[in-house]
């Protein structure tokens, strides 16, 4: 995977490429303008940006002549409001300018095979958004797939879609978190989701009962 790493702080671009190390063919950019014209030339995958570099209008007119490649914001004081924002604008990935060698590893893992990688508070709300504004349809693909899990897994599946985290599951099904967690395994394999949100798309777009 090509990356390019953009934020006007030398010292994050020199900590991110230590923590990508050599499992990536790795470039920067450190300023707007440099980001305009790298974006434009189509060689990147992914692009890993410092929110401080830029706003919501500048990050859009980016997004556009870069179609398709992706894009995982990193911001030194993340919250909801600002994850919602910039993923409904196209971001794939939101998290801790200062995350985790491990964690930036999981992230870029999740995003190369066309996953979502967002801290789990702002997760949890745009599920929970998600399940407020969707009109259920009938029933489609989606209940197939969900007919393959069992009553227990089901029950676990809808509270999941409903923006609960794995402690609140398994505080109202009156289970284990260790628990609540074996029943996910269970549920992605079966309906071939793999994470939180893609199985809330799933029970969402048809599917709950």
């Amino acid at each position: 995977m090509t990356i390019l790493l953009t934020s006007a702080n030398s010292a994050v671009l020199k900590r991110w490429k230590e923590l990508l190390g050599d499992a990536h063919q790795v470039d920067q950019a450190t300023s707007i303008g440099d980001l305009r014209s790298r974006s434009a030339q189509g060689q990147f995958n992914l692009f890993l940006i410092h929110r401080s570099i830029l706003d919501a209008k500048t990050f859009s007119e980016i997004r556009e002549s870069a179609p398709s490649s992706k894009f995982f914001l990193l911001s030194d004081r993340p919250n909801e409001d600002e994850g919602l924002t910039f993923l409904k604008l196209g971001i794939v990935g939101y998290g801790n300018t200062y995350i985790s060698r491990g964690r930036l590893a999981e992230a870029v893992r999740v995003i190369s095979n066309g996953g979502v990688w967002l801290g789990q508070k702002v997760m949890q709300r745009l599920i929970g958004e998600m399940y407020a504004r969707t009109v259920k349809q009938a029933p489609s693909d989606s209940e197939k797939k969900l007919a393959r899990l069992t009553r227990r897994e089901r029950a676990v599946a809808e509270l999941v879609a409903r923006g609960q985290s794995n402690l609140e599951i398994a505080y109202h099904l009156k289970i284990t978190e260790r628990t609540v967690k074996a029943h996910l395994t269970s549920i992605y394999e079966k309906t071939g989701t793999g994470s939180r949100l893609n199985l809330a798309l799933l029970i969402n777009q048809g599917g709950s009962a």
